[in-house]
């Protein structure tokens, strides 16, 4: 019988001098490829100009690194980072909070909508989530090749010894939490997808996007329950950070969906 997977990953693909490419920053970069192929397929579809195509792209791009990053300094490591500034640009080694890059995009794509676009914020959205699910997902599997937001203990035969994890006894196996919220992305994107390309959902405006925030924050918000900690802090809370970020996600997302699905039955 298996008893646990041995996780020794080195977070590196290849080093050259000081230059190193990560597993993660190479997922991070498909994510983001394949996502500009979807919508450029959707954009062909709909008969969008394509020329707002790269602008949607940077503007994504961005929004997501930055408020990503900035989310994890605020939510999770407040206490680390304004004591040593200098490491929040340093990206590369991880550290980016999907509630932050949720705030981050929305704030771009209202931008967007009142620069390029000209359109509604809801009509942008219910396309870019679908890339974004998936990006997630990619950006999940980096946080595996990092060993880094683990679960916690764990007796289930699929359990993972994060050896290289800076973590008390890591030859304990853990769940893979990472591996776990690939798995809900994955499956969201495939959903919203199917919403696209074979239900009306697109001609309903947020529904996407409200279907997007219920499946992927939902899923987060059960999935924090087998996480460590990210911060001391959360030590002793009924929810941990994580959670108590995910709940007006989910509430904004039903909101869309149970809006949109009364218009239909009006």
């Amino acid at each position: 019988m298996l008893l646990s997977i041995l996780w020794d990953i080195k977070p590196e693909i290849f080093t050259i001098g000081s230059f190193s490419v990560r597993w993660y920053g190479l997922l991070f970069a498909l994510g983001f490829l394949l996502g500009y192929y979807i919508v450029e397929k959707m954009f062909k579809k709909d008969g969008i100009k394509l020329e707002w195509l790269d602008k949607l792209f940077l503007y994504t791009m961005i929004a997501t690194v930055v408020g990503a990053r900035l989310g994890h300094v605020f939510f999770y490591g407040w206490e680390f980072y304004s004591q040593h500034p200098a490491e929040i640009i340093k990206v590369w080694r991880g550290g980016l909070a999907s509630h932050g890059a949720a705030i981050g995009i929305i704030a771009a794509l209202w931008f967007y909508s009142k620069k390029v676009s000209k359109k509604s914020i809801l009509w942008i959205l219910d396309y870019v989530v679908i890339p974004v699910a998936l990006a997630g997902c990619f950006i999940r599997l980096g946080n595996l090749m990092n060993s880094e937001i683990i679960g916690v203990k764990t007796t289930v035969s699929w359990g993972f010894e994060f050896v290289r994890a800076s973590i008390e006894d890591p030859q304990a196996p853990r769940h893979p939490a990472q591996l776990y919220e690939a798995i809900c992305y994955l499956i969201s994107f495939g959903v919203l997808m199917f919403m696209y390309w074979k239900t009306d959902a697109k001609q309903r405006s947020g529904m996407i996007f409200g279907a997007f925030l219920v499946l992927i924050f939902t899923a987060r918000f059960f999935i924090e329950f087998i996480k460590e900690n990210q911060e001391a802090f959360e030590e002793g809370m009924a929810l941990n950070m994580g959670q108590w970020l995910s709940i007006p996600f989910v509430l904004l997302g039903a909101y869309f969906v149970v809006k949109n699905l009364k218009a239909k039955t009006a």
